[in-house]
């Protein structure tokens, strides 16, 4: 059996209101308003026929909420997105479950459709993003939701976001040729996990559960720079006490990189996750696919699939790849029991 746990659908009324027509906005609105299995299941699941044993987890794609929508209406729209899976999940056996998305632009809106989703629909979890409209995971006001996800003992689901208007040069106003996509989503991961490193939150919160979409973004081939250079933390810096936060911390900050789980939708690249393997370890490792944005139906599922076989694994291990790490930090066994 395999667990695609981080893969991406519209339910039919959420996409043909906000998404379809090109209300999902430019750049990566476009992308998804063009796909057909983000939103057609019958068509995702001829795809999934080819793989057997195959049951996804559903989250919502981009863009997220707090884009769509100003703070007065992305609630709004985060019940009807989270209602919408709710209801793919209880009609689809091939749908495990899902991860609720959260209009983070509103954050006490957010913790109360977190509460909603969890305990009315069920959802598994959470699904935020790099930044929230701009602002960093470790702000403030985002701070009850790790408390809350870490009380429940929830994973959280983090999805790379940065569009074509970040520029790649400061005498610029937009990114090119879509560099922002290809070279700053990986950036952005690694600046989301960065941040949570360095403000102690797995000092804080030891069992604080977070997946990284797309093998942790850059994290496992820096490790050099994140390993020996964050060693020497302050070294570079003449205006802020980086020195003593660092030996604040109880562990190198390396390893606290270590504790984020990652997942396999690296699109086929055999080396990189070789190399994410060999960073975060079999036991923070999951299956994913990031279906449906793959230029040819199934192409990521059969690539990825073909990578975790092409690691030097035993069945077992491979398994605890596809499967077993996912039915861990979902608690399988007690939901299923529950439904």
């Amino acid at each position: 059996m395999k667990i695609d746990i981080f893969n991406h659908i519209f339910p039919k009324k959420f996409f043909d209101k906000h998404i379809d027509a090109g209300h999902g906005g430019k750049d990566i609105g476009k992308r998804v308003a063009n796909i057909q299995t983000i939103v057609d299941v019958d068509s995702r699941f001829r795809i999934l026929d080819e793989f057997g044993d195959y049951v996804q987890v559903l989250t919502l794609p981009l863009p997220p909420l707090e884009i769509l929508a100003g703070p007065d209406k992305s609630p709004e729209l985060a019940r009807e997105g989270n209602d919408g899976l709710a209801e793919l999940v209880k009609k689809h056996d091939r749908f495990l479950g899902f991860a609720a998305s959260l209009p983070m632009n509103n954050p006490k809106a957010a913790e109360k459709e977190m509460t909603r989703a969890l305990d009315e629909l069920g959802a598994f979890g959470i699904q935020i993003y790099t930044n929230a409209a701009g602002k960093p995971l470790d702000s403030p006001e985002f701070l009850p939701l790790f408390e809350e996800a870490v009380r429940r003992d929830i994973p959280i689901w983090i999805h790379p976001a940065r569009g074509a208007d970040f520029a790649d040069y400061q005498t610029e106003t937009k990114s090119l040729y879509e560099i922002w996509w290809t070279f700053g989503w990986p950036y952005e991961t690694s600046v989301a996990m960065s941040r949570l490193v360095f403000a102690g939150y797995f000092d804080k919160f030891p069992t604080l559960k977070i997946i990284t979409h797309h093998m942790g973004g850059m994290v496992p081939y820096f490790e050099g720079r994140v390993g020996y250079g964050w060693d020497q933390l302050g070294k570079r810096t003449t205006d802020v006490d980086y020195v003593s936060l660092l030996k604040s911390m109880k562990k190198r900050p390396v390893d606290y990189f270590k504790n984020f789980y990652a997942d396999t939708a690296l699109f086929g690249a055999a080396p990189a996750t070789k190399c994410g393997y060999e960073f975060f370890g079999l036991d923070h490792v999951v299956f994913a696919s990031d279906m449906p944005f793959e230029p040819a139906p199934g192409l990521y599922a059969r690539e990825t699939i073909k990578c975790v076989e092409g690691l030097d694994l035993t069945k077992e291990q491979k398994d605890q790849i596809y499967r077993g790490n996912a039915e861990r930090l979902l608690k399988l066994k007690s939901v299923a029991a529950k439904r």
